[in-house]
């Protein structure tokens, strides 16, 4: 079984498949999650990838990986969390928290908050169908939803349809006048509840997401809650995992990678993508944060930026872009 102590969010447009492989080679043990994936889309629009389905694509380096499903219709859900199993994933998250138009129009995402037992149905429904985790990534409440108490409710009735790992977002959803991003910023966090809901619960498995920005916050985090979930800070600044498996997960036998180790390590991978079709910009563009606060930085990012979109482009633009860094 793997461990929750660190694990990175699903973010739409984001954690695909080319930025798993990348961030794996920076920490072997931290947990990472697919984007959202529409159960719609897995059942009915998916295409293939090689001999993988494209939404259920992921290297065998990646584990431990899970896939997180966007629905709300029980039948459909089991039915994807089984491809999921079948496909090879650790886990099988459930997004009750995103709160765009889009997914509200969907019913699915952080308007499921508002109806906690068509939640546990749906996970009822999946965990009878496979025997990976099935987990809940939710807000602490939605609109009108005032103090604790709602979260409580919502994570008791879940927990009774077989769930027992919660990945809380420490703030709450406006669905109504605010964007997704301002729903990521406005919304003030409140650990405490996030807190307290471990501390009265003990049995479950609780993760904190929102508003972590380095591991030292995340240590501290992990005195109160079984693991922290980054987000943004970490694809943005992905170097800050770097010590994790050492640090956090107190792996004696870890080696701490330099960027330059990082950046070698990703040129088979770089040349075996693009001898399948793959442009060079897919990849590299989950690369831009590497060198975050580094001299060298704004040049690296300039020039994977610049180049990486140029016909034929490959693994020596990034050759290129590492001579900018060490120049």
């Amino acid at each position: 079984m793997f461990s929750r102590d660190v694990s990175i969010a699903p973010m739409m447009g984001w954690t695909d498949r080319h930025a798993r492989y990348f961030l794996r080679l920076i920490t072997k043990h931290t947990l990472l999650y697919t984007e959202m994936v529409n159960t719609g889309a897995l059942l009915h629009n998916d295409q293939k990838i090689g001999e993988q389905k494209r939404f259920l694509a992921f290297h065998e380096t990646e584990h431990p990986v899970a896939l997180q499903l966007g629905g709300s219709d029980p039948q459909a859900l089991a039915q994807c969390a089984t491809m999921a199993e079948d496909a090879g994933f650790d886990e099988v998250n459930l997004n009750v928290g995103c709160p765009s138009d889009r997914v509200k129009s969907g019913h699915f995402g952080a308007c499921l908050m508002a109806e906690p037992r068509l939640v546990a149905d749906c996970v009822a429904a999946m965990k009878d169908k496979v025997n990976i985790p099935i987990t809940v990534k939710c807000r602490i409440g939605i609109d009108d939803m005032e103090g604790y108490q709602p979260l409580e409710h919502f994570v008791e009735t879940v927990a009774e349809g077989g769930c027992d790992t919660f990945i809380v977002h420490a703030r709450k959803a406006w669905l109504q006048g605010l964007s997704p991003k301002q729903n990521r910023e406005i919304p003030p966090l409140m650990y405490e509840y996030v807190h307290r809901l471990k501390s009265e619960k003990p049995e479950l498995n609780i993760v904190i997401n929102g508003g972590l920005k380095s591991i030292e916050v995340s240590q501290q985090q992990l005195e109160f809650v079984d693991g922290v979930m980054l987000g943004r800070e970490a694809y943005y600044n992905p170097y800050i995992l770097a010590c994790v498996d050492q640090d956090i997960y107190k792996d004696s036998s870890a080696v701490v990678k330099t960027r330059e180790d990082i950046v070698y390590q990703m040129f088979d991978y770089i040349d075996n993508e693009i001898a399948n079709g793959t442009e060079l910009h897919s990849i590299t563009r989950h690369m831009l944060g590497l060198y975050h606060g580094c001299r060298g930085a704004k040049a690296w990012r300039r020039h994977l930026s610049e180049e990486a979109h140029s016909p034929g482009a490959d693994g020596s633009v990034l050759k290129a872009a590492l001579l900018h860094v060490m120049d």
